[in-house]
């Protein structure tokens, strides 16, 4: 059986009956919801859910309908860029489908949010059409022109950024200062479109609500730039400002061998492999029990 997940974006993060209503929504359209979450500063939300490949465009465009008609862009405000009432839907290939078949999904869901909401959509990532839209940066800051399908943005709604990528971690490190110019210098040093870590997307941003100033990041690949080398780069820079580290957060949800792989470099586990975790070693062997 084919598994995709779905992480949509949603420019909402302080009504929680607005996103009740989306994941009820999804959950609705026979998908599984695996995570939400919210951030009062950001004003955003993410909603990671998964079915298979016959019903996840299905649910996703469910989600974005919902999103249109309760998200009103001109009376939004938050410190995370957008473009849409529903920002990004990206689709990624977990079990039994490509990233091809994942672009092809993109694709028809694009093009029904067009053709029957009125939302125009760029198209991102592996569904990219056109070369330059492949990041999602140069989608956001108006660098790629017309959208894919549809013309100008919809008043309320904005436009939508539908795709297809492998997995993604959202990464945010809170620094100990409000100075959000020492979070901006640190991002500007590790991401990088400015010659820092490959893979790796970096914004400094303000907490307002507890004061904090944050690097928040976006780690395209984790297995080339995973998340433990991304901390230390932060730290690293944030030693250099005077600043130290109040916390980390992960936005949605994280692969297991991400974290496997930043347990290992800190431990400094000699023969560290997959199989000595427990739970592993359990479902490796359930099949002969």
């Amino acid at each position: 059986m084919s598994l995709v997940e779905c992480v949509p974006n949603f420019s909402e993060g302080r009504d929680p009956s607005k996103i009740d209503s989306i994941v009820e929504t999804i959950q609705a359209s026979g998908a599984t919801v695996l995570d939400r979450t919210s951030d009062h500063d950001h004003h955003r939300s993410v909603i990671t859910f998964a079915a298979s490949a016959d019903v996840i465009g299905e649910a996703a465009f469910r989600a974005v309908e919902r999103a249109v008609a309760s998200i009103d862009l001109r009376t939004h405000s938050g410190v995370h860029p957008r473009i849409g009432a529903a920002d990004v839907v990206p689709f990624v290939p977990v079990r039994g489908a490509t990233l091809q078949d994942c672009a092809r999904i993109a694709r028809e869901t694009g093009r029904r949010i067009w053709k029957e909401l009125g939302v125009p959509v760029y198209l991102y990532e592996a569904a990219a059409l056109r070369p330059e839209c492949r990041n999602l940066a140069d989608i956001r800051h108006g660098r790629v022109g017309s959208p894919d399908y549809g013309d100008e943005h919809h008043p309320s709604a904005g436009a939508v950024v539908v795709g297809a990528r492998k997995f993604l971690i959202a990464f945010n490190v809170n620094l100990q200062t409000p100075d959000v110019g020492i979070a901006k210098r640190i991002a500007r040093a590790v991401r990088h479109s400015s010659g820092g870590l490959p893979h790796l997307k970096a914004m400094g941003v303000l907490l307002a609500t507890r004061n904090l100033a944050q690097v928040s990041m976006n780690l395209t690949d984790f297995e080339e730039t995973p998340i433990h080398v991304a901390f230390e780069a932060v730290r690293r820079e944030a030693e250099r400002a005077g600043v130290g580290i109040a916390g980390t957060e992960i936005i949605g949800l994280v692969p297991e061998r991400a974290l496997e792989m930043t347990a290992a470099w800190y431990l400094q586990v000699e023969n560290f492999a997959p199989g000595i975790i427990l739970e592993n070693r359990l479902e490796n062997r359930s099949g002969q029990v």
